[in-house]
């Protein structure tokens, strides 16, 4: 342990001992004075804080202050009534106040306590009480902005943390002051207890005990009473004050409060005109002509020098603004960072600003949060930031999505018009503007809002237009969340993993399998719309058969078969799934086709029997759609990952499964087969 933390721990022990063992003389002085020097720092540095948060630790210091004053308070007591002496401190401070008359320097002390306890003890705990209910109140909206200023790009993934811990803090802070402004209140009204007590009983013991006259008595007692009270009152008002300083600090320029009083005080220079003109028209008065015409002159001179200073700068403003936006130019780190790539882009034409702009209720911020937010649930990963930008090169009412700096999609909406589907094209009579869906591609149109409860009375699917966009936001990010997977992104989940099982982290990474190995794995995973959440059953089968086998794609295949619950959850209906079926033959013909090297396993059909078995699972897939089902292929495990491997170049959009990847509880209904002649 520091010395600074011991020197805190034998200041509180020191504070106890005080309550209980008498002290001498020379000592308490040495603490008083140890007690106006702590009271005058607080002072200071209050003063000189940017913000409360700098200064976090004041309410705990109050606390602890306010203990040690009420001790010095009980040992002067105790001195005073016991001894009639409480140290040269205490006697100095209530001769020099006193002088010759006791009942003075009593009404001196009690200004003092009146202006401590109703002026600024009283006004910084309502300070303090208002601060600490609006920070809670206002804590949602500031996590709102945090995350729209997130989703929008202007600040990244740290500064959004730093931010979100800052308003947690403040929160803490302004509570925390609620409760510590409680202790100066509660100082105050023992120091107006602790002094009548010491008149009253310094009274009755230096008549009854100490042989003193009334007269002698009031001067003796009153003398130490009040000097007791102003050593102990000076820096309760000093703390009380930098209770009040910090309690009102809402400064956001980055100056120290001497700086900001400076600063905005002498910011209108022609208002100290004003003010040395009513000064000079006061000394046509009875009031000292001289002394008047004085100050007025020195305010006009304050108020014509400040003039000439906010003039000077302007033109060196402008030049060093130059050569500044040159350097910044020229500079390497600004060429740097026009290097950095987003890995999601939102961006969208002038005539849909009122998407994203919340004054003019658009919500998409909030929307893209929310997307994030089930994204996560979904998929397993955290996916990263969607930055949102205008772009006046695309159409006014045009948005495009790009994955780290490739377009992936695009789409047009009309913000006064809503998206109408309908399942039944035949009897599509809604009038509107003919399009597609742009997340699905079904045919669709855009209805004004007179023929919006028409069309929904009509069995039709009226979207509005921050769903049609948050909805392909949604299902393109699915679409291409390996791509969003790297190295850095997999590093994180495997941390987040091993804080919970480290044991089995440990056993697949760093060896057998490295991050890039595991990611490939995940990717494979997210490739084919499987989640990734249920990371310690993936873990499980790859720390089984990692040592087998370090072939990313078969690892996958083991992984997949793991998860068959959740593939199975996924696919059926209500424990049934209806399913197109590969025959032997197809299957036999891939098995025979597959070549193994010393970088893996590959599919080699040769052209004609690829376009074969290509054509019967397209017209089985044609068929089931027309029946307005989902197609799902079933076939072996063995050739299961070379089919979709043939697939995806053509139909990345066919689900294939392998029998071992179907719980033996659900119903399978094979609706159709593959076969080639």
């Amino acid at each position: 342990m520091k010395a600074r933390d011991f020197s805190v721990l034998i200041g509180v022990i020191l504070v106890i001992v005080m309550l209980v063992i008498p002290l001498p003389g020379w000592l308490l002085s040495v603490f008083i004075l140890v007690n106006i020097i702590l009271a005058l720092i607080v002072l200071l540095v209050s003063m000189n804080t940017q913000e409360p948060l700098q200064f976090s630790v004041f309410p705990t210091l109050l606390l602890l202050l306010t203990l040690f004053r009420l001790a010095l308070n009980v040992s002067t007591t105790r001195s005073i009534l016991s001894e009639a002496d409480a140290g040269g401190v205490v006697d100095t401070f209530g001769s020099f106040v006193i002088g010759n008359s006791p009942l003075v320097g009593f009404v001196v002390f009690v200004i003092l306590v009146i202006i401590n306890f109703l002026v600024i003890t009283k006004g910084s705990e309502r300070v303090s009480e208002v601060a600490a209910r609006f920070s809670l109140d206002a804590m949602p909206g500031k996590q709102m902005s945090i995350d729209a200023d997130l989703n929008a790009g202007l600040i990244s993934e740290q500064e959004a943390k730093d931010r979100r811990k800052k308003v947690e803090n403040e929160a803490d802070f302004h509570g925390s002051m609620d409760g510590a402004s409680k202790f100066v209140k509660g100082d105050a009204i023992a120091g107006i207890i602790i002094v009548l007590i010491n008149i009253l009983f310094g009274l009755i013991i230096g008549m009854t005990q100490m042989g003193f006259s009334f007269q002698e008595a009031i001067d003796t007692y009153m003398r130490l009473t009040v000097g007791d009270g102003l050593v102990s009152q000076i820096p309760a008002l000093l703390i009380s004050t930098a209770t009040g300083i910090v309690v009102t600090r809402s400064s956001a320029t980055g100056n120290n409060l001497g700086s900001d009083v400076t600063i905005q005080l002498t910011q209108y220079p022609r208002l100290l005109f004003v003010a040395a003109g009513a000064i000079f028209l006061l000394g046509l008065t009875p009031i000292n002509f001289f002394l008047t015409t004085m100050l007025a002159g020195v305010l006009a001179l304050g108020g014509y020098y400040m003039l000439q200073k906010q003039r000077e700068p302007v033109t060196n403003v402008e030049e060093e603004g130059e050569q500044a936006e040159e350097a910044a130019l020229n500079s390497g780190d600004n060429v740097i960072n026009l290097l950095s790539m987003d890995p999601i882009e939102f961006e969208f034409g002038y005539s849909l600003i009122p998407l994203v702009d919340g004054k003019q209720g658009g919500d998409l911020l909030d929307r893209v949060v929310m997307i994030r937010r089930q994204l996560a649930i979904e998929l397993g990963m955290v996916i990263p930031v969607v930055r949102i930008r205008d772009n006046i090169q695309l159409n006014p009412n045009e948005y495009r999505l790009k994955i780290k700096g490739n377009e992936v999609a695009t789409g047009e909406i009309i913000l006064d018009h809503y998206l109408a589907m309908t399942p039944d094209i035949e009897n599509d009579y809604i009038e509107g503007i003919e399009t597609k869906e742009p997340a699905f591609g079904l045919p669709a149109k855009w209805i004004s809002e007179e023929n919006k409860d028409e069309a929904e009375l009509s069995g039709y699917t009226v979207v509005d237009p921050p769903s049609v966009v948050s909805t392909h936001i949604t299902e393109v990010i699915k679409q291409h969340a390996h791509t969003l997977l790297g190295r850095q992104e997999t590093k994180e989940l495997i941390d987040h993993l091993k804080e919970s099982y480290p044991i089995l982290v440990e056993e697949v990474t760093p060896d057998p399998l490295s991050i890039g190995d595991i990611q490939k794995v995940l990717a494979k995973l997210l490739r084919e719309n499987v989640s990734i959440r249920n990371l310690p059953v993936i873990f499980e089968t790859l720390a089984d058969f990692c040592k087998l086998t370090n072939d990313t794609e078969l690892l996958g295949e083991y992984v997949r078969q793991a998860l068959s619950a959740q593939i199975t959850k996924q696919y059926s209906n209500q424990g049934n799934i209806k399913v197109i079926t590969v025959s032997g033959k197809v299957e036999k013909r891939i098995a025979e086709s597959i070549q193994t090297t010393e970088h893996g396993s590959y599919l080699a059909l040769d052209a004609e029997t690829q376009q074969s078995i290509i054509q019967a699972i397209n017209q089985e897939v044609e068929r089931l759609t027309l029946q307005e089902e989902n197609a799902v292929i079933l076939c072996s495990p063995a050739v299961r990952m070379y089919l979709k491997q043939l697939l995806d170049r053509y139909l990345p959009h066919v689900i294939v499964l392998s029998y071992n990847e179907l719980e033996p509880t659900v119903q399978v209904q094979s609706v159709g087969v593959v076969s080639v002649a």
